[in-house]
């Protein structure tokens, strides 16, 4: 307890509120820190769960565009305990799947402290505990949970002569529907599955878009003869290596797709699933974008030079398009450098230094769930182990103060 009171300062003591968690604090309440406070749960695990906005998955229910469906089946995209509702379609919408999470966040009786933003995290040598400040109150705890994931903050490119364009200018983030964009012409700078399905969005609500594909790209089916392209592969992967698997699903792609090269898709030289578990860039899943076009409904184009004035782009071919607005697919990142001090866990760009599987855990009580880069799976895998992880301490410790009190009550009666 003596050390307990060393972590406050005097001043910080007056104008800060200062709470001890008895258990960790997990900063985030997406889907990776409801399935962390999920399994901290059956482990009998005390928590809090601190998250900046006034909801729940706020990046699902604030920042992503209405027709939006998962990209994987079901069973790849549940969290740990509780599955998705057998009346579920095999790729749930975005309305389905926040009422999955708001359904799991009631079962595990999860109840985040809202409109909590850290602004910063630091480990005490002195007092082997962690001290999370947000802008009224600090939490103290033994230990730290970061779930606040990779997509964080919107990545915004820097491209000559944008800031000046007088059309309009977004990101995927702040895209809902195409209805807004009908009969314009559009500039969708990315070409992920996001990028992708925008673009496919924008032509179902009669706008013209055009797609900037700077770099290789891999597509791929969502679906070979009515299975999933992703379960197939995961089935393969238990008796094939993953070089022989990369060759397969390359070979399907060109059966169900064809040559996407000829359309300005360009494959990389590496295999998707190689891909995925180095990089951590994922192949794009067709959902009918391709059909789009090889019709010309949706133009392909390389990078850009620049934006001249006028609603004039200039391409890096010397092709000059005219547009009336920009959607800027270019991705996210992880914020924890922004708020998190701390060195030897996780590297400056956001992530854990450790590869897949070992990034979970750190030193000091650290951990982190979601930074795989493979998605839910990911996430839920993380969320388990570090829920027996803490489980296992808090149970050991627990049994040890029981073991103490009925000692000490025993004493006491004798002396009677």
């Amino acid at each position: 307890m003596e050390n307990l009171f060393r972590l406050v300062d005097h001043e910080e003591f007056v104008s800060k509120r200062c709470i001890w968690v008895n258990g960790p604090v997990i900063v985030g309440a997406g889907p990776s820190g409801l399935a962390t406070a999920a399994c901290l749960r059956e482990q009998g695990v005390p928590f809090v769960v601190l998250e900046r906005q006034d909801c729940i998955a706020s990046l699902w229910q604030k920042r992503t565009y209405d027709r939006l469906k998962l990209h994987l089946p079901k069973q790849f995209c549940q969290l740990p305990k509780l599955p998705f509702p057998e009346d579920f379609p095999e790729y749930p919408s975005k309305k389905q799947f926040i009422q999955y999470l708001e359904s799991y966040a009631n079962h595990f009786d999860i109840n985040p402290h809202f409109n909590q933003c850290v602004h910063s995290a630091r480990y005490d040598d002195t007092s082997g505990f962690w001290r999370v400040k947000t802008a009224e109150v600090e939490y103290i705890c033994r230990w730290l949970v970061v779930a606040t994931g990779e997509n964080a903050e919107c990545v915004v490119p820097e491209i000559d002569g944008l800031s000046s364009f007088q059309g309009e200018v977004i990101h995927a983030c702040d895209y809902k529907s195409g209805e807004s964009f009908r009969g314009k012409n559009v500039l969708v700078v990315g070409c992920g599955n996001s990028g992708m399905e925008l673009s496919l969005d924008l032509v179902n609500h009669q706008a013209s878009p055009s797609m900037v594909v700077r770099s290789s790209v891999h597509v791929l089916p969502r679906e070979v003869l009515g299975k999933s392209t992703f379960e197939l592969a995961v089935m393969m992967l238990r008796w094939l290596p993953l070089w022989l698997v990369d060759k397969i699903m390359l070979l399907l792609a060109w059966l169900v797709l064809g040559n996407v090269e000829k359309y300005g898709l360009k494959r990389p030289s590496m295999g998707p699933l190689e891909m995925k578990n180095t990089k951590g860039k994922t192949p794009v899943l067709d959902i009918g974008t391709l059909d789009k076009i090889r019709s010309g409904d949706i133009k392909v184009v390389p990078g850009i030079k620049r934006f001249n004035g006028g609603g004039q782009v200039e391409l890096v071919d010397g092709q000059k398009l005219h547009v009336d607005a920009v959607v800027l697919a270019t991705g996210y990142r992880s914020n924890v450098p922004s708020w998190l001090q701390e060195g030897e866990f996780f590297s400056k760009n956001g992530y854990p230094k450790m590869p897949f599987p070992h990034g979970w855990k750190g030193n000091g009580g650290v951990y982190a769930v979601g930074f795989t880069k493979r998605g839910l799976s990911g996430a839920s895998s993380d969320a388990v182990k570090i829920a027996q992880d803490i489980g296992k301490v808090w149970k050991e410790e627990t049994k040890q103060k029981q073991q103490r009190t009925t000692a000490c009550h025993r004493r006491c009666i004798s002396q009677f």
